[in-house]
């Protein structure tokens, strides 16, 4: 397995830089499918993050209060069904499909992203889809959801040991669950079946809440910018993943300075993360 470690200059190659011909829909559509009763602030986290990097148009697919607060946060995002060009789904919804009225309707609206052959983000709540959909395919678990998904899937394995040998395992995953996989922590893995990106390890504050929701908005808007790339080769999903997590650490470093952060915090220094590695 060919293995690579992912700097600023590779992720250069993956942020779509819009030209004078460009317009909203050419520079791509994200389609939203996050947050629930229990955690609405996942629904606003990543549909800011996923603005914040540079997309075009987000749709977001919700019950009626989690749209408000997501156009009291975000009012350019759509709130209608449409056509998409990439899928962020999953991200603080329960795995339960019938654990509140919002949780039920975000199942519902699962089915549609799975009629739909686009790249996808499949996070939290959505993590049970992996293997299961035609289109290119990302998870991105930490170690206890992996252990989990796969306990489920017959690999009897404990999140210490995945947190032991979190390179062993994000290829082991990719292998059994036929997804691309990123598996977060203080080095992040992003596997595919035939080569691996380690990327530098992250600051430690980014172990703060709705820092991995702020991680899937930014991927989510990188697959809806690079949705042709992805589609044409494969191999560029995790290329992709790879820049996301890549802007996502950069901004936290330009957010904290060495002191506490809020996801909301790394949010604001996305663009001057994109910037900077742009240079």
């Amino acid at each position: 397995m060919k293995s690579q470690r992912w700097t600023a200059k590779d992720s250069k190659k993956h942020i779509i830089v819009p030209s004078a011909l460009d317009h909203k829909y050419s520079r791509g559509t994200l389609g939203v499918i996050t947050g629930s009763a229990q955690y609405p602030g996942a629904a606003v986290l990543t549909s800011k993050a996923a603005l914040a990097t540079g997309l075009g148009v987000l749709r977001f697919h919700s019950s009626s209060g989690l749209a408000h607060l997501v156009l009291h946060a975000a009012p350019e995002a759509l709130v209608q069904p449409g056509k998409v060009d990439a899928w962020l789904v999953g991200s603080g919804v329960s795995a339960k499909k019938y654990s509140d009225y919002t949780t039920w309707l975000r199942h519902r609206w699962f089915k549609l992203m799975s009629a739909q052959s686009v790249p996808t983000v499949l996070d939290a709540g959505a993590l049970n889809w992996a293997g299961k959909l035609t289109q290119p395919t990302l998870i991105t678990p930490h170690a206890g959801e992996l252990a989990k998904l796969l306990v489920k899937r017959g690999i009897q394995v404990s999140s210490e040991a995945i947190e032991a040998d979190p390179k062993k395992w994000s290829m082991v995953a990719t292998e059994k669950l036929s997804v691309t996989v990123l598996l977060k922590g203080s080095t992040t893995y992003i596997a595919q079946p035939d080569f691996l990106i380690e990327l530098p390890k992250a600051t430690p504050w980014l172990a703060t809440a709705g820092s991995g929701d702020v991680l899937a908005g930014i991927i989510g808007a990188l697959l809806a910018t690079n949705y042709i790339e992805i589609l044409n080769d494969e191999n560029n999903l995790a290329r992709v993943a790879a820049t996301g997590a890549m802007i996502h650490n950069n901004a936290a470093l330009l957010a904290s300075v060495g002191s506490p952060i809020s996801a909301t915090s790394i949010i604001e220094f996305i663009p001057e993360a994109i910037r900077k590695i742009l240079k």
